[in-house]
């Protein structure tokens, strides 16, 4: 049996403005009904992309394939409205003097009773039903994204493409919008592009994270594995606040506040940098004025004094100036958890939870 093609595959997509490579050989393959989310700072490369895939923006070099049919190369570049695909973008770009139900009716072809059906079957799905004469100034801004939704999906484009829709929404409602969209587009089986900056939203929503950086992805994986498993300390900086003990290999062994850590492979007298995200730096309160009595399970502890705390809401944030080597590392507390200035507590790291990169 043959195996089918993805819904979209791009290969090698490139492109330059003047002297400035915005995309750099870029590949990727999103299947019909996942979600790929490609995530990088701004400027990265992540909007020219979805351009060059929607045929508004032409690439230099490269390839790309819907369902096996190739929509642009070297000597094709088929015009938007004939590669089905469907964009959302960030201002949600309604016709003001249009109702919700000519809204998202606009791109629909057929007679008038197909047209009604198809916009009241995606209004009750978006929990619209009610709103189908009125207009988009009447409506609040999470309720105009699931009408920019309904008249994306209106024309059942293959391929969903997602410029960072959600990021005009008051963060209360984000949530909900998210989860609301993601079963939609799951239902309707469009393979989903979303471009984004927010880490948050990435790991929420995608099936599959690719990690733009200068123009190029240098990081693609389910959200569990590109989040534990990053390749470098920027991409575990992005998804999270994080600590950085640095130190010099010698023998395989780097001396750490917290004892000796194992570092294979890498150069005798070259710097490393273990990293460890702040939720995995515990504060002992077992032993805290005991002194250390370190045991196989939890390795070295090691003695910072407080410099800072504040409370988050859900966790709280206690800065150490560290009495090893003066070094600063933030621990992150659930609950609330103030202790004054100068307070002088152990500290232990989960080793298994730490990240060694060359520095």
């Amino acid at each position: 049996m043959t195996k089918a093609p993805p819904r979209l595959e791009v290969t090698q997509l490139s492109r330059q403005f003047g002297s400035r490579a915005v995309v750099s050989d870029l590949s990727l393959t999103v299947a019909a009904g996942q979600v790929t989310c490609l995530l990088g700072p701004s400027g990265c490369g992540k909007s020219t992309t979805l351009r060059m895939i929607a045929g508004v923006e032409t690439p230099d070099s490269g390839s790309i394939r819907i369902e096996g049919q190739t929509v642009c190369d070297d000597r094709i570049h088929l015009p938007p409205e004939a590669r089905g695909v469907g964009m959302m973008f960030q201002d949600f770009a309604l016709f003001p003097h249009l109702s919700v139900a000519k809204n998202v009716a606009f791109g629909l072809h057929g007679d008038a009773r197909s047209k009604d059906a198809r916009v009241g079957e995606l209004l009750e799905r978006v929990n619209l039903s009610g709103f189908a004469h009125k207009h988009p100034h009447e409506l609040s801004g999470g309720e105009q994204q699931r009408v920019a939704l309904a008249r994306a999906l209106a024309p059942r484009p293959r391929i969903m493409l997602m410029d960072e829709p959600f990021s005009g929404l008051d963060n209360r409602l984000r949530d909900g919008i998210r989860d609301t969209t993601l079963e939609v587009l799951k239902d309707e089986g469009a393979a989903v592009l979303l471009v984004t900056h927010e880490p948050d939203e990435a790991l929420r929503m995608a099936d599959e994270i690719a990690l733009m950086r200068n123009g190029k992805i240098v990081q693609r994986g389910s959200p569990y594995n590109i989040y534990n498993a990053p390749m470098d300390r920027a991409a575990a900086a992005f998804f999270s606040d994080i600590n950085v003990i640095h130190g010099v290999s010698k023998g395989a062994l780097t001396q750490t506040p917290f004892g000796a850590f194992l570092t294979p492979g890498h150069a005798d007298g070259g710097k490393v940098e273990i990293v460890i995200r702040p939720q995995h730096l515990k504060i002992d309160f077992d032993r805290a004025g005991r002194g250390p009595n370190p045991t196989p399970q939890d390795g070295t502890p090691a003695r910072g004094v407080v410099s800072r705390a504040r409370f988050l809401g859900h966790e709280s944030l206690v800065d150490f100036t560290m009495e090893f080597d003066g070094s600063k590392l933030t621990a992150a507390v659930p609950g609330v958890f103030l202790p004054k200035l100068g307070t002088p507590l152990w500290l232990m790291i989960r080793r298994d939870r730490c990240f060694v990169f060359p520095a």
